[in-house]
């Protein structure tokens, strides 16, 4: 499976080919995890559309609250959801949500992970803390995720091995390495999920 390769600034939603075929199928996928982790930034790197995004400036009300991490020049903050769009193939249409990261957003989250296929949980290996709620929502609703891990310039890290042992997933849930702003390295994250989806989707049907 490769995701289609057209430029963001290709056309609308059209039927794959046209000609009587079936119109592509519509899949889609949350991207979750905590307050300035790169949610926002992951679904601008691959969407093939100008995303829609809910981004707000941050005010002093925010202080205290809203923590981006150290170095952060975070000014802004998603009140809503974020929305981005890739074609897979003439059969699939992909959909990203990207989730707002603040608890006292969560309330929302039941309405994105409506009809959802799956979800990537980006996390900042200097504040792990941050990825465990959304971690347990997809674990509570049963949804296929991924563990995306965000390195970020001049904070602490840890390698994939560690932040696996921190998140103490199940063996079967992918722990990758992903640059937010990297379209390839976010594609080959989405990808893993896919795979992740098909696998499981797969496993059921035989019992």
């Amino acid at each position: 499976m490769s995701l289609h390769s057209e430029t963001r600034s290709s056309g609308g939603l059209e039927p794959a080919g046209g000609g009587g075929k079936r119109p592509p199928i519509p899949v889609k996928i949350l991207i979750s995890g905590g307050f300035g982790v790169g949610k926002t930034t992951t679904v601008g790197a691959l969407s093939e559309i100008d995303p829609l995004s809910t981004e707000a400036p941050m005010t002093s009300a925010s202080i205290g609250v809203d923590d981006a991490g150290t170095g952060s020049q975070k000014t802004t903050t998603t009140v809503a959801m974020d929305f981005g769009r890739i074609t897979i193939d003439e059969s699939i249409i992909l959909y990203m949500f990207g989730t707002p990261g603040q608890d006292r957003f969560g309330f929302m989250w039941n309405d994105l992970a409506d009809g959802a296929l799956g979800g990537v949980v980006l996390v900042d290996p200097s504040r792990m803390e941050d990825c465990f709620v959304a971690l347990d929502y997809f674990e509570n609703i049963r949804l296929p995720y991924v563990v995306a891990v965000n390195h970020f310039a001049g904070r602490p890290s840890l390698t994939l091995e560690q932040v696996r042992h921190a998140v103490n997933v199940d063996p079967d849930v992918p722990v990758v390495s992903v640059d937010a702003r990297d379209r390839e390295q976010v594609k080959a994250v989405v990808l893993t999920l896919l795979r992740r989806i098909l696998a499981r989707a797969k496993s059921r049907s035989r019992g």
